[in-house]
């Protein structure tokens, strides 16, 4: 239901804080991760240490901690994380969040944050009623805040009516029905590369690249947070497999390439792998040495060959060819010039260029500048991480197929 998801729960000081253990639980049952920040209230319910214990995260709690703020910026907190869920939400934190007030990490979080904000709401009767919180709650709802209930019964107070937060079991499935809701891919089914490839020489040394992975990854990440249907084919690389995606471990060019052949038709393929061009046209069967090269000084002759075109071969028309095919230029010069030239020669949809010289630190690096190139223009990106690069792009393919079905449907 939540695969992959990365949920930044966070707990305020009302009662029902003593359900959140069980919420994490259900949370990371359902597929996804879990961060926990808590207030100084939250703490009188329920200690950061339980929370630590069942999400197998830190929990945060102090805005005011170096260490935290050299570990996690308090922005970045909030800007790594799919959905922020606060749980209790208590009447003060509604009334904060609704007037904008950040006195502490939780509220800071939620004025810095750019992702979907959830609330349960949890407090008496009485207070649930009042004027001021029912404007606060629907200020918060003319900002796109979802509710989560609250739901009506016994209070802790003694008193009946609505007020209650809801169950965790509830608020897990309202999670997940407000993905579907918001999954313009879903149905979609998509093809990423990513890494290098491998070309062996002979049974020690290979031909490679110094691709990590980590952009091609995070794309596969962000495709499948976005709802689609997720083959992500790898060359060797040092990176956690992504859940919720169908990986598949490749070395060569050719294996990448019946790889990918094996996984259409899809509607997506995105190729970020770094693909050798070329590989020894054969392979020796045992380790070259110095003495079978005598006439040459004791250095082999390499006879080369070109290995498949896999973005070339996927943007071919035909039958199987994906609605989008999206290719990366990795150039160390003339980037734009470069990207336009390979659009033309590949025939396909988009090129994501990206300047991969040494001092840019690309290639193994966490951050990425790319320019969006398509046959009616530049995109010119800021210098952002690679996964805030994969979050722009999966945007960009799923406004594509929104455009796509408007367009079918007006047609008809």
């Amino acid at each position: 239901m939540l695969n992959g998801k990365r949920v930044l729960l966070i707990v305020t000081g009302g009662i029902a804080a003593y359900k959140t253990p069980e919420l994490v639980r259900q949370l990371i049952k359902a597929g996804a991760s879990v961060r926990c920040v808590m207030t100084k209230g939250a703490e009188q319910f329920v200690t950061p240490l339980t929370l630590s214990s069942v999400s197998g995260d830190k929990v945060y709690t102090d805005i005011f901690s170096l260490t935290d703020e050299h570990e996690m910026g308090h922005i970045n907190l909030s800007r790594e994380a799919d959905v922020l869920l606060v749980a209790p939400a208590t009447a003060n934190t509604l009334a904060k969040m609704a007037h904008g007030i950040a006195d502490d990490l939780a509220t800071t979080l939620l004025l810095a944050t750019d992702k979907p904000v959830l609330v349960a709401p949890a407090m008496n009767v009485r207070m649930w009623e009042h004027d001021a919180t029912q404007d606060n709650v629907e200020l918060l709802k003319a900002r796109h805040v979802t509710m989560i209930g609250p739901d009506e019964g016994d209070m802790a107070c003694g008193e009946w009516g609505e007020g209650r937060m809801s169950e965790p079991a509830d608020i897990v499935a309202s999670l997940g029905a407000f993905f579907d809701a918001h999954a313009p891919l879903k149905g979609r089914k998509a093809i990423v590369t990513s890494g290098p490839t491998v070309e062996p020489i002979d049974p020690v040394r290979f031909i490679a690249n110094r691709s990590s992975g980590k952009q091609g990854h995070a794309i596969a990440e962000a495709l499948r947070d976005m709802g689609a249907d997720v083959t992500l084919v790898s060359g060797p690389v040092n990176l956690p497999a992504p859940s919720g995606v169908n990986l598949i471990n490749i070395e060569t060019a050719r294996d990448m390439k019946a790889a990918v052949d094996a996984a259409l038709p899809a509607d997506i393929a995105v190729c970020a792998a770094a693909v050798a061009d070329w590989r020894v046209d054969s392979e020796a069967d045992q380790k070259l040495k110095k003495d079978n090269s005598k006439d040459n000084g004791g250095i082999p002759t390499l006879t080369m060959v070109e290995n498949p075109d896999i973005l070339a071969g996927l943007s071919q028309p035909g039958p199987n060819r994906p609605a989008l095919v999206v290719g990366f230029a990795a150039e160390t010069e003339t980037v734009i010039e470069h990207a336009r030239a390979k659009l033309a020669k590949k025939g396909c949809d988009w090129i994501c260029a990206n300047d991969v010289s040494p001092e840019t630190g690309t290639f193994g690096g966490d951050a990425n500048t790319v320019h969006l190139v398509s046959r009616t223009g530049i995109e010119n990106w800021p210098n952002q991480s690679k996964r805030a690069v994969a979050r722009q792009l999966a945007e960009r393919i799923g406004n594509y197929f929104t455009d796509l079905n408007t367009s079918d449907q007006v047609e008809c």
